[in-house]
């Protein structure tokens, strides 16, 4: 069985349930998904996942989350993600979604077989984009 570990930060629940969205799709598509905020994820964990997803709001002018987010991708080097499969998603208020085409380019740098280029919500995913995380979590299962 395909193990899926669904990474995530969220400070108002909006990334949070993406995440949950991502994880259930994955179970729905027959793999052992965890889910796990970011804090909580070693280096360990990473690198035995079969496939990722990593979710996180944009913050600020457009980044990550720099006080747990952030450090754990810059953390992350090809031997983690090199030729393995991953998801990105995450909510936004303003801009138009600079923040995620800067980490798809990051994680595509490492090597990473990045599913799509991310899914984003503008503030409360709505049914749409939970479905749209729920297939990500599916295809992650395959």
């Amino acid at each position: 069985m395909k193990k899926v570990l669904v990474v995530y930060w969220s400070g108002g629940g909006n990334t949070e349930a993406m995440a949950k969205a991502v994880a259930a799709g994955a179970g729905d598509g027959g793999a052992e998904a965890t889910l796990k905020p970011v804090g909580s994820v070693t280096a360990e964990a990473v690198k035995d996942a079969g496939a990722l997803a990593f979710g996180c709001p944009a913050m600020g002018d457009e980044t990550l989350e720099e006080g747990e987010m952030e450090p754990f991708i810059a953390a992350l080097s090809q031997a983690e993600l090199g030729g393995k499969p991953l998801g990105l998603f995450g909510s936004y208020d303003w801009g138009d979604g600079q923040w995620m085409r800067t980490w798809a380019d990051r994680m595509k740098g490492l090597g990473a077989q990045l599913d799509g280029e991310g899914i984003i919500a503008q503030l409360e995913p709505d049914e749409g984009a939970l479905s749209e995380c729920r297939e990500l979590g599916k295809r992650l299962a395959l």
